[in-house]
């Protein structure tokens, strides 16, 4: 996608009237639920369709408490030849392509413990308001509930498996996080959710955290949006952006070209497209995803996690959903089978009553993941042009409560304290 630098000296802008904002995911339409809580008219721009992308089949977790970032000492374990194979939780195929190799040479130097704690310690901020940005849409008209994790259990094989993360838990209350839980063997955490398999020895169950049904969510939202009277310009890609002086023109593969008062780029994998010409340096990868349904006995209370096995699963509907897996691979590539058979393999000793071999709703989206772990989300080298993405597995999390700040950062032209540590041309 060609994109065109500024072709004036950069003049301040608040108080927009007409906003676009490139993408119908949950930061997309959130920001733009935001920017219309503050009087801007606004027109979403899709190429697919409406949580096309990492949004609809997710686990749907709103889990603040562990919304860490993604690069963490415990993928340097892997090791070269672990991250290699089809069948590792965390897969880098080979590949020469040069932004590929700039992210995981980034990716790894991050990996650190020193890295996680700092990262961490930007995030809590703004994981603390997440929840109540939610509750913020439901008050002002969104028609999709959140729910309550009544449980929500981190299950282990062992107890020496368990100590990663309450180290984590550990280091994320000296950061300021609030995340209360129990410690639990194997046959209390069964006692609450029957679901698991007696290869289950040792299990965390974590409080205060909810989830919800990703894609109907996400849908709820949008209507909400065009109810409000904003525009959703659906099948169109984002060919050219050019910041005028005055405005920002967007160019579409339809031959349209409409001026707007600044634009939003929350186009998940695919952001550094548009957003490099902008000067955002930070490569964007896809980290993909891959989750199925299936009928299980018993239905859990809420979501059940596998740690050790990077396994997600999530009660939607009458179903359960089980997702897992951090491809790291370009976001249009097929869906790759050996990667759901390696989510079945690995779910299939830890799960009791699941029928993995009648699966559906099969699927592949693409998180945007950063090097540091850290989203992006404020304004570019143009001051009407703003990007809101790169939150790797925390979109669904972090989607309100970005699209809250960014809303504020547009309209008044000041920063929230909390966005700072995002800032796109870091």
């Amino acid at each position: 996608m060609a994109s065109v630098t500024p072709s004036g000296p950069p003049v301040p802008v608040s108080n927009p009237q007409r906003v676009a904002v490139v993408g119908a995911g949950m930061v997309g339409l959130a920001t733009a639920w935001f920017l219309q809580e503050r009087g801007v008219e606004v027109t979403v721009i899709e190429r697919d369709g409406v949580a096309a992308g990492s949004s609809w089949g997710n686990a749907g977790w709103l889990t603040p408490g562990i919304a860490t970032p993604l690069p963490e000492p415990a993928v340097l374990k892997y090791g070269l030849r672990a991250v290699l194979s089809p069948s590792s939780p965390v897969y880098v195929p080979p590949s020469a392509n040069a932004n590929f190799l700039k992210f995981v040479a980034g990716f790894t130097r991050h990996s650190t413990m020193k890295a996680w704690k700092k990262a961490m310690g930007s995030l809590v901020p703004i994981n603390d308001l997440s929840l109540a940005s939610f509750d913020l849409l439901k008050a002002g008209g969104v028609d999709a509930d959140t729910f309550e994790a009544k449980s929500f259990t981190a299950a282990y094989r062992t107890a020496e498996e368990r100590t990663t993360l309450l180290a984590e838990i550990e280091h994320i209350h000296a950061q300021g996080g609030d995340i209360t839980f129990d410690v639990l063997t194997g046959d209390e955490a069964r006692a609450i959710e029957p679901a698991l398999s007696d290869a289950i020895g040792a299990a965390i169950v974590l409080h205060g955290q909810r989830f919800i049904n990703p894609g109907a969510y996400v849908a709820a939202l949008a209507d909400a949006v065009i109810a409000r009277g904003g525009k959703m310009l659906i099948g169109g890609a984002v060919t050219g952006v050019r910041d005028t002086g005055r405005g920002v023109v967007v160019e579409t593969e339809t031959g349209a070209a409409e001026e707007y008062d600044q634009l939003v780029i929350a186009s998940g994998a695919w952001l550094g497209q548009l957003a490099r010409p902008f000067g955002v340096k930070q490569v964007v990868q896809a980290g993909r995803g891959y989750s199925f349904s299936v009928e299980v006995e018993d239905l859990p209370n809420g979501p059940m996690y596998f740690p050790a096995a990077r396994v997600a699963c999530t009660p939607v509907g009458d179903r359960l959903r089980v997702a897992g897996m951090m491809e790291f691979r370009q976001p249009e590539a097929a869906l790759d089978r050996r990667r759901v058979k390696a989510i079945v393999e690995s779910a299939r000793p830890l799960l009791k009553g699941a029928d993995l071999d009648h699966r559906q709703d099969e699927w592949v989206g693409s998180r945007p993941c950063t090097v540091d772990g850290l989203p992006l989300i404020g304004a570019t080298g143009s001051p009407r042009v703003f990007v809101a993405g790169g939150h790797g597995m925390w979109g669904i999390t972090l989607g309100p409560v970005t699209g809250r700040l960014l809303a504020e950062q547009m309209v008044t032209g000041e920063t929230p304290a909390e966005l700072r540590p995002f800032n796109p041309l870091r």
